[in-house]
């Protein structure tokens, strides 16, 4: 039995297109085969835990005797986002899309919001973060407005600027929506994009975005450890995303570099359960910019982080990696997710090495898998555990 888990969601790591993805606009799409030709990719620590042993991986090179063992994962849910994502990965399966607007918010909810912020709302189209910056950020600032946008995911997002509303504020206006955003309107998060600038040319998000999510629709892996009396450590946007449930312990981080740190630090702490880990870079910055260079180059440094995680674990630790959806940088259709297989590598001294598990349906594989191996039952979870396939 294990004592602690570190669960590490490469935010957005595909490993290849799903048979439905071209029912999602998504065939043919593979953010790893985007990234391991690029000069930036260098991940020899991912190698020997068998990322490219993994079926129907045709980058990079395998390993002759993989140390971890690993397996393809592919959604159950109909999604392809953060929340509908993560909640598989916890155990909650989707049987139903998140709501998404691609036609903007209805007039009569875009009106509503403006009466109860009292500020005028521009845009209300799908559209690039960092492009309605560029397009409507000056217009904001002078008429003192919130920028409303969304994308194909199931999100309404909201950006202002700094210096005109302070973050505390945009979190009370995004609290406001998110008390409005239920039912058939409920989309899956309302994001608070704060930045600063003075013009479109320098226009920059800042780190103080935060995630309003829906609760889950059922307990899920957090919940069950948590009653358990298992420490639950969110590191990253993981408590948005769940919206606080079943964690005991919050930890914020500003990007990958200090995620990787605080994940560092808690190898050194004394703990029992799980470190759930979201490592944010990959998605944000890098896959919906179609920044290919930029994540292959995100990607070296987790590798670099592995190198030296990797030789500190104890007896007792298990060290997880996976995604929750694509977002192929080198796919220029859109600048959306990428409906794809996530990677799923499980490795420690308690872990057989080069156990190939094959294909399994469901990231909830890895939910059952966790508690299994912490010792907890959780037979209310969607996912069926390899724990005694990988256990030494």
């Amino acid at each position: 039995m294990a004592n602690r888990v570190f669960l590490i969601v490469l935010d957005s790591f595909g490993i290849g297109a799903e048979p439905d993805a071209a029912a999602f606009g998504d065939e043919g799409t593979n953010t790893l085969a985007s990234i391991a030709g690029q000069p930036e990719f260098s991940a020899p620590q991912l190698q020997k835990l068998g990322l490219f042993n993994i079926d129907g991986v045709t980058a990079g090179q395998p390993c002759p005797a993989p140390a971890a063992s690993f397996a393809r994962l592919r959604e159950h849910s109909m999604g392809k986002d953060t929340t509908i994502g993560h909640w598989e990965i916890a155990g909650v399966v989707s049987p139903q899309p998140l709501p998404t607007f691609p036609d903007g918010f209805p007039p009569e909810l875009i009106a509503e919001f403006e009466r109860k912020t009292g500020k005028k709302v521009l845009c209300n189209k799908p559209y690039s973060g960092t492009q309605v910056l560029k397009d409507y950020g000056e217009q904001a600032m002078r008429e003192n407005a919130l920028i409303v946008y969304t994308s194909a995911d199931s999100v309404f997002q909201v950006a202002a600027n700094e210096a005109l509303v302070p973050v505390p504020q945009l979190y009370e206006y995004c609290q406001a929506a998110r008390d409005m955003l239920k039912g058939e309107w409920g989309v899956g998060r309302v994001i608070a994009r704060p930045f600063v600038g003075d013009k479109a040319e320098n226009f920059v998000r800042t780190t103080n975005r935060h995630d309003l999510s829906l609760k889950p629709p059922r307990p899920t892996m957090l919940d069950v450890l948590k009653a358990a009396g298992r420490d639950v450590i969110a590191v990253g946007k993981i408590y948005d995303i769940f919206d606080g449930e079943g964690v005991t312990e919050k930890i914020k981080t500003t990007g990958n570099t200090n995620g990787i740190a605080f994940t560092k630090a808690l190898q050194t702490r004394d703990f029992e359960g799980l470190a759930f880990i979201n490592l944010v870079d990959f998605d944000m910055l890098y896959g919906h910019r179609r920044d290919k260079a930029g994540y292959a180059a995100a990607a070296s440094e987790f590798d670099r982080f592995l190198a030296d995680f990797i030789p500190g674990m104890r007896q007792g630790d298990v060290l997880m990696i996976t995604a929750d959806h694509g977002c192929d940088p080198g796919y220029t259709k859109t600048t959306d997710h990428t409906r794809e297989y996530v990677p799923y590598l499980i490795c420690g001294p308690g872990v057989k090495a080069g156990v190939d598990l094959g294909t399994r349906l469901g990231f909830g594989t890895i939910a059952a898998t966790v508690c299994e191996a912490l010792g907890v039952s959780a037979p209310a979870l969607d996912g069926e555990s390899v724990w005694r396939e990988i256990a030494r």
